[in-house]
């Protein structure tokens, strides 16, 4: 049977072939006016070739697409993606690439669950890092579906296990807490600890802050991960820190918080050089999280208003109706603040 013109083509080829039919697809002419191609796929029988040719007339797709591997589906991605979330994001997505070493060389439309299984199965990490492993999987998985690479979403079947257990929040003390003030002056980095103390905001939002966004005469910072109600909030400054805030803010840098070259400083850093520091130095025992859980004991102490607890904080509310704040919205969250 002669197919069609433009069609494409099924070539039987000689020799001791188990997949001896290749299926052609013309992609264009040389200078010379020689035809040039494309192989769509090598089958055992010409009727699945000749299935194969007419599924891709059919629908046509970009057979170089159909060629490309994890990593370039990963590079791809990244440029889309990367200029839309925080740089801590960035670091935790670029970790969970790494550790997919094993099919950073796999097309992309060959990967199944069996190899984004065993990559979290072997990685040797807890819940935490398995579940930013999974969530670039997904990531991947859906820029390759919308860019028709893919049909099926693999990475939504990946098992990551259970939590082995959450982590226990305990608040900073009343005497934990007048011990960081009175080591401020004794030792560095104390400050950045009662900042988020007193502001409710994680570790990654406060190394996250632009400069740009501090305004200390008005008393409030513009920042916030995570939610879109935690997105782009307003943070504003208790009196107990404004004198730290105005320590760090330089408007020469980008951010608020920076390492010694005046770069944003890497949450990694952050923790392991200061906070955790600072705890050994002081003999306490906690992590940035608990910082955040402190404020929020500290503000339901102080009977401060419900709904702006959680518009500080960046929680989702049925209660906020809308995300513009006014001068006078603005004012209530200083005064809720000072209440701590």
């Amino acid at each position: 049977m002669r197919l069609p013109s433009g069609y494409g083509s099924v070539i039987k080829h000689r020799g001791n072939r188990r997949r001896p039919y290749q299926v052609r697809i013309t992609r264009g002419w040389d200078d010379n006016g020689k035809q040039l191609y494309s192989t769509l796929g090598w089958f055992e029988k010409r009727e699945e070739a000749i299935i194969a040719l007419s599924e891709y007339n059919s629908s046509p797709y970009d057979i170089e697409a159909n060629k490309e591997t994890f990593t370039d589906i990963f590079e791809k991605w990244k440029l889309e993606h990367y200029p839309k979330v925080s740089n801590n994001a960035i670091v935790n997505y670029n970790l969970a690439y790494k550790y997919c070493k094993a099919i950073h060389k796999m097309r992309f439309k060959d990967i199944r669950l069996t190899h984004l299984q065993s990559i979290i199965d072997n990685c040797g990490k807890g819940y935490p890092t398995r579940k930013i492993i999974r969530a670039l999987m997904n990531q991947l998985f859906s820029f390759a579906i919308k860019n028709d690479i893919v049909e099926k979403k693999y990475s939504e079947y990946v098992d990551v296990g259970q939590n082995e257990g959450k982590i226990n929040r305990k608040p900073f003390t009343q005497e934990e807490i007048k011990k960081l003030f009175d080591n401020v002056d004794k030792l560095d980095w104390v400050d950045t600890v009662l900042i988020m103390i007193f502001s409710g905001v994680r570790v990654g939002e406060l190394l996250d802050l632009k400069t740009e966004n501090v305004h200390i005469e008005e008393r409030y910072m513009v920042g916030g991960l995570k939610t879109k109600a935690g997105r782009n909030r307003i943070i504003p400054i208790n009196r107990k820190i404004e004198p730290f805030i105005k320590k760090y803010y330089n408007p020469k840098n980008e951010y608020l918080i920076t390492n010694f070259k005046g770069n944003q400083m890497q949450y990694s850093n952050y923790r392991r050089e200061k906070f955790d520091n600072v705890m050994e130095k002081l003999r306490m025992e906690h992590n940035p999280h608990d910082c955040r859980h402190t404020f929020a004991s500290l503000m339901d102490t102080a009977n401060a208003n419900k709904l702006c607890i959680k518009r500080i904080m960046g929680h989702s509310s049925q209660d906020i109706t809308e995300d513009v704040y006014t001068h006078k919205s603005i004012e209530e969250l200083i005064e809720n603040i000072d209440l701590i």
